[in-house]
């Protein structure tokens, strides 16, 4: 809803790049941490529609699991970081399993688990060792219990880490082949792959060209992308052409380097944004699939790891309520946007042994159409920022930053783009298009060529509203909007 024509020009001129190449087993990511979800039986719908047969989660929220029951659809379900220590009691873990898998285990319309995510990349620098010693505890009590409930063959847990826990430690020739574990965390890396592979699970990376571009204006642009640079990287006669295959390389080394080369790597996230940042935008974004998929579809994996690879996008729907600490393009790495409609023509199934595009969420209705915007015969403007700042505290501006999709508005315009999504948070409450005068309703569109006003899901077409609102108010940061 509110897609303007220069949207629809866009898309109509990508199809001319549109991503036709089918890959066995491609999984995604699917995140909750929006105002106004999407109901869960709409995205397994959605799933369906797409061919896509394997999904991660970060939780194991009943109304999804439920959504999942019958579909057959491959899942791996998730453990907050948060709940990490209480899994680190085995009676809790216990408990956990019987409540979140064995329930759902049953053969006419159980849910396909096939993997527990313990935590997700709870080793991160920024946790300051928070979860540190309750990682792997918690590990080796949830596939204890797998193990115990007699699920222990057919359902494995893991780790899903971050890309840091590994590195190439000379800063003047970091080559894939002397990855190692970081040294801090050498001894509980060996002791956790150790434990996966004693019981057959496969290690869990999330690997993420973009970030090697974000903020690191020296990164090689061309390198974050897969078709070719004019100088790659040169490792004992291996050419990387690409910071996806030196990084998954890397990891092998290192997990060669402790005696398991062999070891399975899934990786459990990889995307690319399309909002809030100069390199995040549809654009580099279909540059990226467009090198990616065709590799993983060709099964001719890396230069140190031959063949097929397990991958699950990041990811399938954008999440307006997610932590903008990492960045503003945070809220913006889906496949579709927040309403389930594709955002760029690409192909992830050859479904029915046919080629198809995106297929977008079934029956998704709107509020009306209309908007809030800036009054232009406000006479007392000294409030205007206080009232910015308020309307992006409880909405998602991110939009507004440096080299993003709507950072070519005027002062009016960050105005008007603030209060309307402020509005539409608020499902169009009449008194949240007030902003002590500043602003008034309009039936006109106000989208420009570049920058979408939407208009918001009708809750009647979205999930619960009230917890997935709550998590936007505890992880919201105010944003700092400079009015040109």
């Amino acid at each position: 809803m509110g897609k303007n024509w220069f949207s629809r020009w866009v898309f109509m001129a990508m199809m001319m790049s549109t991503i036709f190449w089918y890959v066995e087993g491609l999984g995604v990511n699917w995140g909750t941490q929006a105002t106004h979800p999407l109901k869960p039986d709409t995205v397994v719908q959605m799933l369906k529609d797409n061919g896509i047969q394997k999904v991660k989660l970060f939780d194991a929220d009943e109304e999804t699991m439920s959504a999942l029951g019958g579909s057959g659809i491959e899942v791996m379900v998730a453990i907050p970081n948060n709940q990490l220590a209480e899994m680190s009691d085995y009676d809790r873990a216990l408990q956990w399993v019987r409540k979140n898998v064995t329930r759902y285990n049953f053969k006419s319309g159980g849910v396909n688990i096939k993997y527990v995510a313990v935590g997700n990349e709870p080793f991160l620098k920024a946790y300051n060792n928070s979860f540190l010693n309750v990682t792997f505890p918690a590990l080796m009590n949830i596939q204890n219990a797998l193990n115990q409930v007699g699920l222990g063959d057919s359902i494995k847990a893991t780790v899903p880490l971050n890309a840091d826990v590994y590195e190439s430690p000379d800063s003047n020739n970091a080559v894939p082949s002397a990855g190692i574990f970081r040294p801090d965390l050498s001894e509980l890396m060996t002791q956790i792959v150790q434990f996966l592979s004693k019981n057959n699970a496969p290690f869990t990376v999330n690997i993420y060209p973009f970030l090697s571009l974000y903020g690191n204006d020296n990164f090689p642009f061309d390198y974050a992308f897969f078709d070719g640079v004019s100088n790659p990287i040169n490792d004992n006669g291996v050419l990387y052409t690409n910071v996806f295959d030196a990084n998954f390389d890397t990891l092998v080394s290192a997990l060669k380097s402790i005696g398991f080369g062999n070891m399975p790597i899934f990786v459990g996230e990889v995307g690319w944004p399309t909002d809030g940042d100069k390199n995040a935008n549809i654009q580099n974004a279909l540059r990226f699939y467009n090198g990616l998929l065709p590799r993983l579809a060709s099964n001719k994996g890396t230069p140190r790891r031959q063949g097929y690879i397990e991958v699950y996008l990041f990811g399938l729907i954008d999440e307006d309520a997610k932590s903008i600490e990492p960045g503003n393009f945070e809220r913006h790495w889906g496949i579709f946007s927040f309403d389930g409609k594709p955002k760029f023509p690409m192909h992830v199934s050859n479904q029915h042994g046919q080629n198809k595009l995106l297929v977008g969420a079934k029956d998704v209705h709107y509020l009306d159409p209309k908007w809030c915007m800036f009054n232009p015969n406000a006479n007392n403007l000294s409030n205007l920022a206080d009232n910015i700042n308020y309307a992006c505290t409880f909405a998602d501006c991110t939009p507004l930053g440096y080299g993003s999709s709507c950072n070519n508005l005027d002062a009016n315009g960050n105005a008007s783009y603030a209060f309307n999504m402020y509005y539409q948070v608020q499902n169009q409450n009449d008194l949240a298009c007030n902003f002590e005068g500043l602003a008034m309703l309009t039936t006109n569109n106000i989208s420009t060529p570049t920058c979408d006003f939407i208009i918001q899901i009708n809750p009647s077409s979205s999930s619960s509203l009230f917890p997935s609102f709550v998590v936007f108010l505890f992880f919201s940061i105010l944003p700092m909007i400079l009015l040109c």
